[in-house]
């Protein structure tokens, strides 16, 4: 409903490669200096992926390798990356299944999502980063902060910290705005807005109170109303998760 890059994941953009191509492909990105191979929303090709990086891996490759998923995933093809994935990158969008079932088409999501991150956490655990801030192994969850959802946000929040671990590294992000049908369809009206300074701030909130502490920092600096607004504290020092290639 608010994909933002619907052009490509719905046009059918791209090339198709066979997994000698693809294998060339993933070499040339590491020659050209990327620190990590990003798979985005893999699922529907993982044996082919597996197939690539068997020719990869012979010929040099060793790259950290990035699951990026919505997290509706079969748990068949998480079971199959084991070993094979250094770090996860899921997001977890809603918790609500009827909320789930109008923005996503899939009133399960919620319910699969849960099941797919703890699998990945239990492959991978907590996320671990070098002296630079590059990611290096673990589990990364997103959560885009939606207008008027506060209520999933903080349900997603207390399952993380209760049912993985309060060390998991979570990325509360503000970067949605209405893309797709929820900007053209009057009946998704409730979420043609991006959130409010005070939705994001307290999603972040949300998110220390479960428990959590390493949070992304590289949120927009906002002050509503001249007020200073809360702001997460770190355990130590602040910790930025650099996966970008």
């Amino acid at each position: 409903v608010f994909c933002q890059n619907f052009e490509t994941s719905q046009f059918g953009e791209g090339a198709e490669v066979n997994a000698s191509e693809l294998a060339g492909i993933l070499l040339d990105l590491q020659e050209i200096g990327c620190h990590n191979i990003n798979f985005v929303t893999p699922e529907h090709v993982v044996p082919q992926i597996l197939e690539g990086l068997v020719i990869a891996v012979e010929r040099g490759l060793r790259l950290p390798l990035v699951y990026n998923t919505s997290a509706y995933d079969s748990l068949e093809s998480i079971r199959w990356m084991d070993g094979v994935v250094d770090i996860y990158m899921p997001d977890f969008k809603l918790w609500d299944a009827e909320h789930c079932r109008k923005y996503l088409v899939a009133s399960n999501y919620a319910e699969a999502a849960r099941t797919i991150i703890a699998a990945m956490h239990a492959q991978v655990g907590e996320l671990k980063v070098d002296v630079n801030g590059l990611a290096l192994r673990g589990v990364l969850i997103r959560h885009l902060v939606m207008p008027g959802l506060l209520d999933d946000t903080r349900e997603i929040m207390l399952w993380i910290a209760g049912n993985l671990s309060p060390d998991t590294y979570v990325n509360v992000m503000d970067q949605y705005y209405p893309a797709h049908k929820a900007e053209t369809e009057p009946r998704f009206a409730e979420i043609n807005r991006r959130p409010s300074d005070h939705e994001f701030c307290s999603a972040l909130k949300l998110a220390r109170d479960a428990g959590l502490w390493r949070l992304d920092t590289r949120w927009r600096n906002v002050i509503p109303h001249g007020r200073p607004v809360w702001l997460p504290q770190r355990r130590d020092q602040t910790q930025i998760a650099n996966t970008a290639n």
